[in-house]
Order: C-alpha cells, then sequence, then structure tokens
C-alpha cells in the first residue's frame, strides 16, 4: 500500500507534487514509461526524514499494465496523473498524423480511463487527472490535444458517480514552465515573456503552483467532480 501514487512523475508537474508529497512525510509511487528518467528521478527525490519513494515502469495507454499496476501498489489512497505523450501533437490538424493523435488519446484520454476501470476497489481517497488551457482557449494548433484533454471533465464527472464515495477531480494547468516547452522548439522565453504580460496574474505557472492544487483537491474531502483551473487568468484574457 502507498499514500499516493503519481502516474507521470518521473519529470515536471508531476516531480514536483511527488516532492512536495514526500516532504510532508507521504509514501509516493512515481510510475512512468521510462525506466531511465524514473531512477533519475528517484535518485533526486530521496531525502532523510521524507516520505519513502518507490517506482514503478508501466505505460497507462496498456490495460495489461495499468492492471499489474495496480496490483503491484495494492490500496492506494490519492492517484494523480500527470503523464502525457504530446509527439507530433502541435500543429493545424491537416498536418498531425493519425498515428500521433491515436497516440495522445490513448494516453491522455484511454490512459485515464484505464486507471479509473482499474482503481474500483483499490483506490480509497481519489483520482486526479491533468487537463490543460487548450481544452478552454484552443488556438488553431493545438487541436487534437485540446480534444483530448477536455473529454477528461467528462469522464471525470461519470467517474465520480461510479467510484463514489472515491473523489475524481481535473486539475486544468495554464502555461506552465516544464520541460515539455524544450520539445516543442520554439523560443520559450520569448514566448513565456508575452504572455505574462496579458496574464492578470502576471508570469507564467511552475510545477510547484500545480503542486499546491493537486494538494487542495486530494485533501479537501467535499470536492469531486470538478475541474480546477490553475491558469494564472489565462481563460480570461
Amino acid at each position: 500500500m502507498t499514500d499516493a501514487m503519481i502516474i507521470g512523475g518521473g519529470s515536471g508537474m508531476g516531480l514536483a507534487l511527488a516532492r512536495t508529497l514526500l516532504a510532508k512525510g507521504m509514501n509516493v509511487t512515481i510510475v512512468g514509461r521510462s525506466a531511465d528518467r524514473l531512477a533519475t528521478a528517484r535518485a533526486e527525490l530521496e531525502r532523510p526524514g521524507h516520505g519513502k519513494i518507490s517506482t514503478i515502469t508501466a505505460d497507462m495507454g496498456r490495460e495489461e499494465d495499468v492492471d499489474e499496476l495496480f496490483t503491484q501498489v495494492g490500496r492506494v489512497d490519492h492517484v494523480a496523473v500527470t503523464a502525457a505523450d504530446t509527439t507530433g501533437v502541435y500543429g493545424r490538424t491537416t498536418d498531425v498524423t493519425v498515428a500521433a493523435a491515436r497516440a495522445v488519446v490513448e494516453t491522455k484520454l484511454l490512459g485515464a480511463w484505464l486507471v479509473g476501470k482499474h482503481a474500483a476497489g483499490r483506490v480509497t481517497g481519489s483520482i486526479t487527472y491533468t487537463s490543460g488551457i487548450n481544452a478552454y482557449r484552443p488556438n488553431g494548433s493545438n487541436t487534437i490535444m485540446a480534444a483530448a484533454n477536455g473529454a477528461l471533465a467528462s469522464l471525470a464527472y461519470g467517474l465520480a458517480i461510479e467510484l463514489a464515495p472515491v473523489r475524481v477531480n481535473v486539475v486544468s494547468p495554464g502555461w506552465v514552465d516544464t520541460p515539455i516547452w524544450d520539445r516543442l522548439g520554439m523560443d520559450k522565453k520569448a514566448a513565456f515573456g508575452e504572455l505574462a504580460e496579458r496574464l492578470p496574474a502576471r508570469r507564467v505557472g511552475t510545477p510547484d503552483d500545480i503542486a499546491q492544487a493537486f494538494l487542495s483537491v486530494m485533501h479537501n474531502g467535499f470536492i469531486t467532480g470538478t475541474v480546477l483551473h490553475v491558469d494564472g487568468g489565462h481563460r480570461l484574457t
């Protein structure tokens, strides 16, 4: 049994959440497809006096992996899903391949559904998924990602009823400074600077901002079937 399991906890927002939970003395299992990345994250996260960190290699788009994952972990209080495969999904719809579109849907939506499917009787507290601002403010270059993210809200609404009293929610970040931006081939500094000037918060987000949002829905026993927007006011601009 573990206190929290983070699927996608090897980097970015998931890693920040793991660090936050461990500092509070919780035992955390981080899950990802890359054993090397998990090993690096574990070495970074292990600290005397903190909670215990464990790692499991699994692909949340494969049902046999998700089933085995829950079998290994046993009962778990809280599950957070931050995993995403964004390879090849940014661009006009006419330029995105079917393979890339299927990959993001399989990870972002079907993978999330598989977690809900195999959580019954194993998760005791909450499941929290990660959506994104593009579901609510698409910009013409992220349509399939926007669709996958938007569908998570409906998935959470349904699972919140099916899995009750386990609570199911979605955290929807705005632009957050994570390593994923470094793989998009853009001028991140210029883009972040331009956006920060428009946001009411006057800055882009940090992984720790999102970690705090996850904490709020994980530990508030009266929040379920809800999308928590953590976007610095991006939806208002």
